[in-house]
């Protein structure tokens, strides 16, 4: 196991990552609860979104969290658009019938997500007018959310698998 790697994610983080979750499930029964999490200290994310921010300080919270390690969870405070976080909470959060999302966590409402947003999500934004800013970040993710959130208040990221579609399948 010590001579695991994918991409640039190799045993250091894979062990780190475990001992996080061991340390998480011992005082808690879903993962859920990691992104319920607040801090005061923290700007707010967005209105009743999961904090994002308040997960990130939580996760390197463990004694000798590998430096290394940091560069796999995205934090908005570093102004990221948090594409794989966001993504994770839709599928977790958000029930379709199309088998795409499972929405077995219930504490997070899905007016709450913003959208994963990335290069293909962000280039038919812009060509729909639902995103201005140029920049793919944590800021544009709340402006597209917010937009999105005109169309259904209640689900607004429901709209997130078009856009990537539209982007990656059609070019769009």
């Amino acid at each position: 196991m010590l001579d695991f790697k994918h991409r640039t994610f190799n045993a250091t983080d894979l062990l780190y990552f475990i001992a996080f979750f061991r340390h998480h499930y011992t005082h808690h029964d879903s993962l859920e609860d990691a992104f319920l999490r607040s801090d005061p200290e923290l700007s707010p994310i967005a209105p009743g979104s999961p904090n994002l921010a308040a997960f990130y300080p939580y996760f390197f919270s463990l004694e000798d969290a590998p430096p290394r390690t940091r560069k796999h969870i995205a934090s908005p405070e570093k102004n990221s658009s948090c594409k794989r976080l966001n993504m994770f909470l839709r599928w977790m959060v958000r029930k379709d019938d199309q088998g795409v999302d499972f929405g077995i966590w219930k504490k997070i409402s899905p007016s709450a997500l913003i959208c994963p947003l990335d290069v293909h999500v962000a280039r038919v934004a812009r060509r729909f007018g639902l995103l201005t800013r140029t920049t793919t970040d944590w800021l544009a993710a709340l402006e597209l959310t917010d937009h999105l959130r005109t169309f259904d208040k209640d689900d607004p990221v429901k709209y997130d698998f078009a856009l990537f579609g539209l982007g990656v399948m059609e070019k769009f």
